[in-house]
């Protein structure tokens, strides 16, 4: 597995409603999830693209890019990474996946085939493209579908060649989203117990 060939995407342009404050900032045993994120995918990656508006991620050190087509949702997040990636390989991240490692990671780069435009997992029956591997070939068709008003990711999973790896039920914690301050007390208790 070569570096230079991998970019880190982190996709931190939500509007966090439901957590109520900017998810990437929020703290668990004192450290923002958004720096889980960038400790998970540095030993994997040559760049790490933190794309939000919001210059106060600006602090992480990482290069910060902005939606090109604003308000539009992760697709048009997932756009501006790839746009601005220089690999061909993206690991893409949301700021909300604190539990995320590198092993888990590089699952997803052993997966990694010229076939597939994407690789993502799945637990429980539910797909998870926002912990996935992205060629930089997808960019064209974000672009389309941002053009015709598109939002959902999962059209841009389902329009593409893309590859499902199930994780087994002892991992499904490293893929945990955080949206609420309920679900952030549930992992620190599943971790403190």
């Amino acid at each position: 597995m070569n570096k230079k060939n991998n970019t880190g995407i982190i996709l931190a342009g939500g509007k966090s409603s439901r957590m109520t404050r900017e998810k990437g900032f929020v703290l668990l045993n004192d450290k923002p999830f958004v720096q889980y994120c960038i400790e998970a995918l540095q030993p994997l990656v040559s760049e790490i693209i933190i794309v939000s508006k919001n210059s106060d991620y600006d602090i992480f050190g990482v290069k910060r890019v902005e939606d090109i087509v604003s308000n539009a949702g992760p697709i048009a997040g997932l756009h501006a990474g790839l746009v601005y990636s220089k690999t061909e390989n993206n690991l893409v991240l949301s700021c909300d996946v604190p539990m995320v490692t590198t092993s888990l990671l590089k699952k997803l780069i052993s997966h990694n085939d010229e076939h597939f435009d994407i690789v993502q997992f799945k637990t429980e029956g539910t797909t998870i493209p926002l912990i996935a591997l992205y060629k930089k070939r997808c960019t064209n068709t974000c672009q389309k579908l941002l053009l015709n008003g598109e939002r959902r990711l999962r059209k841009l999973v389902s329009a593409l060649n893309t590859k499902t790896v199930s994780l087994p039920k002892t991992e499904q914690v490293l893929v945990t989203n955080i949206n609420t301050i309920d679900e952030l007390k549930t992992v620190i208790n599943a971790i403190n117990n």
